[in-house]
């Protein structure tokens, strides 16, 4: 046996928590718009039911402010209600790189002054697309006001296109064409056992470790449909949900790139990328066309 495989058999063996895979769950957009498949209170109803029948501690919904409606307002506290956190996604959902610093800013703030009175509410700021600034100007500016602001940068280290899984079955379901519910779910949960499985073999590379890892979701009808099949697929390859107050315990939650980067991978591409890493920074799977071809393969019943 060689040095290098002697050595992980001896971290293995000593030192089990390197190897340790554990990550919390988080939902951006919410309220989401709810005008396909669910309503927005059934989609609500059915995530918290689901969450809770499944044993998942308590989960982050970061909320985009001026979605809240009457309806959207009922759906942020019917979260909050039932334990789970609620944290900022500003407040229109704009792109970092087509607005200026000033304007973003702003947006951030009003998110802010809209959803900070809620229960459960965290200083926690999840950038829309996952975009930090494209210049230095952009991205220097919102770290100085996440630090006024006493604001976590609420980084996702487990990145995936479930938003496109999404649109792909509610346009089947608004065309009538028939699903096999048992196989959207099947190809909505081995897509992002996939690209988490790609994540934290990068994160091993590069860390020498699994980290608390944060897996970004979306507060969509695919997550209240298929959540509780998601965490049984995840507990039977041996992973731990934990909350999000402890996945952000981890050291890599005070991890800064230098590096500039137009379209963000996640915490784990940051590091990837600043320890060398130019290629495959973004699984496989985060490409509309090819998400396509699979759904139309594994999901349309032809």
């Amino acid at each position: 046996m060689n040095y290098k495989a002697l050595c992980t058999v001896f971290c293995f063996l000593y030192f089990p928590s390197i190897f340790a895979k554990e990550l919390a769950i988080t939902f951006d957009d919410s309220p989401r718009h709810a005008n396909g498949y669910l309503d927005g209170k059934t989609r609500s109803q059915l995530l918290i039911k689901q969450l809770a029948k499944h044993n998942v501690p308590q989960v982050a919904f970061f909320s985009v402010s001026n979605r809240l409606d009457a309806e959207g307002t009922a759906r942020l506290r019917r979260y909050a209600s039932a334990g789970h956190i609620i944290a900022n996604h500003t407040d229109s959902h704009p792109n970092i790189n087509q607005s200026n610093l000033n304007d973003y800013g702003d947006d951030f703030l009003q998110a802010h002054t809209k959803l900070h009175s809620y229960d459960n509410f965290r200083s926690w700021f999840r950038f829309p697309y996952l975009r930090e600034g494209d210049n230095l100007e952009k991205r220097n500016g919102m770290r100085q006001l996440l630090t006024k602001y006493r604001y976590k940068n609420a980084y996702v280290s487990l990145n995936n296109y479930d938003w496109y899984i999404e649109s792909l079955f509610q346009q089947a379901v608004k065309q009538g064409i028939k699903i096999d519910m048992q196989r959207m779910e099947k190809f909505y949960v081995e897509q992002l056992i996939e690209s988490i499985t790609y994540y934290d073999d990068m994160a091993i590379k590069h860390l020498g470790r699994s980290p608390k890892h944060v897996l970004l979701l979306h507060e969509m009808d695919i997550s209240a449909l298929f959540i509780g099949g998601l965490v049984d697929e995840l507990r039977r390859l041996e992973w731990k949900i934990i909350s999000v107050d402890e996945a952000y315990t981890d050291e890599i939650a005070n991890y800064k790139t230098e590096n500039i980067f137009k379209f963000n991978p996640g915490r784990i591409g940051e590091i990837a990328k600043d320890n060398g890493q130019n290629k495959n920074l973004w699984h496989h799977s985060l490409n509309e066309n090819y998400l396509e071809e699979k759904f139309k393969q594994q999901v349309i019943l032809h």
